[in-house]
């Protein structure tokens, strides 16, 4: 399951760790580089270099940040439900071996609610403990609308500001599991009797645990540039897909660096926390 090139970015956009008054919204235009499976489970992956907007928007119900494109429905003290939307790429079965002769993947968007509470924060707030909760509903984009079934995956995040005393290089560290349903693992990982082969036997997953993941992100903004680094390691050992012959690998890396350049803010200022 390969995510859209630009979300995979969201683990490099600014980190915000601490409350201050920042314009309620920025626009910029940037660059990245990454380096990423297929899907997850492939051992095939492609390197990319690509232009990547930067978009921030703080408004009181609709927000574009590091945790998505989202509209926030309820928001009590450090505790928010939100609607958040997300995306994933189409998969060449023909640039695939592990997929060959099999239909394409389609890309689709993801829709669900997330529940986020802050579970910790420092007296200065340099440290801030999260933990996060999304469950989304893929709707592919084919021919004719479709689904691939539901997902959820929580997540602790620890936020770090000036890490180990470097002014202004802020730190994400997130550890997260997931789970689907049958539908989700069946759309990745299951062969029907029509595309086996004596390599590639039939297959039919089942729903459960889809896999951990293991991500550190650093950031700093200067004036008007923007630099982000970040990593993540997958590991797919014991999930409820990971004997589908599809699967070539239960564990991988996934990383990128980007650079933007902030063109324009507004005015107004709001409060972040």
């Amino acid at each position: 399951m390969k995510k859209l090139l630009l979300l995979s970015l969201m683990c490099l956009a600014p980190l915000c760790s601490q409350a201050d008054d920042r314009p309620r919204w920025e626009l910029g235009l940037g660059a990245a580089g990454l380096t990423l499976p297929d899907y997850r489970g492939s051992d095939e992956r492609r390197q990319y270099v690509l232009p990547v907007p930067y978009v921030t928007y703080r408004g009181d119900v609709l927000k574009a940040d590091r945790d998505g494109a989202r509209a926030q429905l309820l928001g009590v003290d450090d505790f928010h439900m939100d609607l958040g939307f997300g995306a994933s790429a189409p998969v060449s079965s023909k640039k695939n071996r592990a997929r060959a002769g099999m239909p394409d993947l389609a890309g689709a968007i993801e829709v669900g609610p997330a529940v986020d509470a802050l579970i910790y924060r420092n007296k200065d707030e340099g440290i801030k403990l999260r933990f996060r909760v999304p469950v989304t509903y893929g709707i592919t984009l084919k021919k004719g609308l479709g689904g691939n079934g539901w997902q959820a995956s929580p997540k602790f995040t620890l936020d770090v500001r000036d890490v180990m005393g470097m002014g202004g290089w802020n730190a994400a560290l997130q550890t997260g599991l997931m789970w689907s349903a049958r539908q989700r693992h069946a759309y990745y990982y299951d062969v029907a009797s029509q595309y086996a082969t004596t390599e590639r036997p039939s297959y039919q997953a089942q729903s459960g645990y889809a896999g951990a993941q293991f991500t550190a992100g650093l950031s700093k903004r200067f004036d008007h540039t923007w630099v982000g680094f970040f990593s993540r390691y997958e590991n797919l050992t014991g999930a409820a897909f990971s004997d589908s012959p599809l699967v070539k690998t239960r564990h991988y890396l996934v990383a990128g660096v980007a650079v933007s350049w902030v063109l324009g803010q507004s005015s107004e200022m709001v409060n972040v926390d």
